[in-house]
């Protein structure tokens, strides 16, 4: 150790610094028990304490050696280190770093939270703005608004326009609805009608058809019976008309059933072709002419019994020729007696059988052969089958039917055929009483060059 003298004051001065340096190491390493308190430095002084000054006069203390105020110095400054290692190795990083990150992330959510409240209040004010755009648009835009009514006024005339149209559309449909559904036009409702009253009305129309066609005759012309009887076959499927434009070729070249056994299949269909289904009539026509040769000596028979076993005849067949050639009386039930049986309530009956035996309560046996060429003639003149002319029947007071077809006088009369309608009737021969023009004859073939 050296020897070298210390003066006093220096000495003091060491002192207090040594404390204060052992104080702020204590304060730090946060060591405040009561026996940190009471540790004392090497040098006897309490820690934290000033040292004492010594007083004027007094006495100087024994020089102290240099190596021992190194190792006080030495101490203190090894206290102060271990000290500070302390607090640092006592300081909780871990929690604080955790703490920062829980920081972190509130604020964050603050912020999430306080974007959506910013997008939700931006909607809001949006909304407000363009609802207040709306309202104050038509008095913004007052062009726009002329506009729009010049156009709405546009919109409106064109509709109007098409509105027009579709009641004259309409009109149009209305009237021809209202004619083709005539039955609505019914004046009257006619009240449910007994038998008799029934058999009245239809005796009443009979006799009315009398007065309007005296002059009713069967419409083809025949000479004799066989000749009415092919006639009457020829006319299925076709006119009377055709029919009479054609057998005058046909009996010219076979007037007897002998003579049309005979023919050549192959030359009566080209005879009778005009009036169609030419093949199965020529077959009809090849097996009649045979039985009336082979079974009635070539005459055609006079009952009803007999005519229907012939091949192509059957009950209308028979009885026009029983009734036209023979004078037994007869109900034809063709497509027009039928037609006119339902419309006038004789029947409701379709098969023209039962028709026949419905009409033949109806009327007295007398009457049957003129009752079908009354109502035949009525059906093709007046009481058409798809438009009849109602307007111009004389007899519509009594018909149940009336107000299916023209009710309208004027267009009735357009709608009359034959001589009714002022053209030519059906026979190329008519009775001497046909107040008509005849039919014209066929025109001959173009011959070809």
């Amino acid at each position: 150790m050296s020897n070298t003298p210390v003066r006093a004051e220096e000495w003091g001065a060491g002192r207090v610094s040594a404390g204060r340096d052992s104080a702020v190491g204590e304060q730090r390493s946060g060591r405040t028990s009561n026996s940190d308190k009471s540790n004392k430095s090497p040098s006897g002084v309490t820690s934290g304490r000033k040292p004492a000054v010594r007083k004027p006069g007094a006495s100087r203390p024994a020089a102290q050696d240099t190596t021992a105020q190194t190792s006080v110095k030495k101490t203190s400054v090894g206290r102060t280190s271990a000290g500070k290692k302390a607090a640092v190795n006592e300081t909780p990083e871990k929690p604080a770093a955790a703490t920062k990150a829980a920081a972190k992330k509130a604020t964050a959510q603050k912020a999430v939270a306080k974007q959506a409240t910013a997008k939700t209040t931006a909607k809001k004010t949006t909304a407000k703005k363009a609802t207040a755009a709306a309202e104050q648009a038509p008095a913004k835009k007052p062009a726009a608004k002329k506009t729009a009514t010049a156009k709405t006024a546009t919109a409106k005339t064109a509709t109007a326009k098409t509105a027009t149209a579709k009641k004259a559309t309409a009109k149009k449909t209305t009237a021809k609805t209202a004619t083709a559904k005539a039955p609505a036009k019914k004046a009257p409702a006619r009240k449910p009608e007994s038998h008799a009253a029934m058999v009245r009305r239809a005796r009443r129309i009979n006799r009315e058809l009398a007065e309007l066609y005296p002059y009713a005759h069967p419409e083809l012309d025949f000479t004799n019976p066989f000749e009415l009887l092919v006639a009457t076959v020829l006319s299925a499927q076709t006119t009377d008309l055709r029919v009479n434009q054609t057998t005058p070729r046909l009996f010219a070249v076979c007037p007897t059933p002998e003579d049309m056994a005979a023919m050549d299949p192959e030359r009566l269909e080209e005879l009778i072709r005009p009036t169609g289904f030419f093949r199965a009539k020529t077959k009809s026509l090849l097996g009649l002419s045979a039985a009336l040769r082979d079974r009635f000596g070539g005459e055609v028979p006079g009952r009803l019994e007999d005519l229907v076993t012939l091949p192509g005849v059957g009950r209308k067949t028979a009885n026009v020729v029983l009734g036209n050639a023979f004078g037994v009386p007869g109900i034809t039930v063709d497509t027009h007696f039928g037609r006119l049986a339902r419309r006038f309530g004789w029947t409701t009956a379709e098969d023209a059988e039962k028709v026949e035996a419905d009409v033949a309560e109806i009327f007295p046996k007398s009457e049957w052969t003129m009752l079908s060429h009354r109502v035949v003639f009525h059906g093709r003149r007046v009481c058409h089958s798809r438009k009849p002319a109602c307007g111009a029947c004389p007899i519509a007071p009594l018909c149940p039917a009336y107000g299916e077809g023209e009710t309208d006088p004027e267009k009735a009369k357009k709608l009359l055929k034959y001589e009714l309608g002022g053209q030519p009737g059906q026979r190329l021969k008519p009775p001497a009483d046909y107040p008509g023009q005849p039919a014209p004859p066929m025109a001959p073939p173009v011959a070809a060059s």
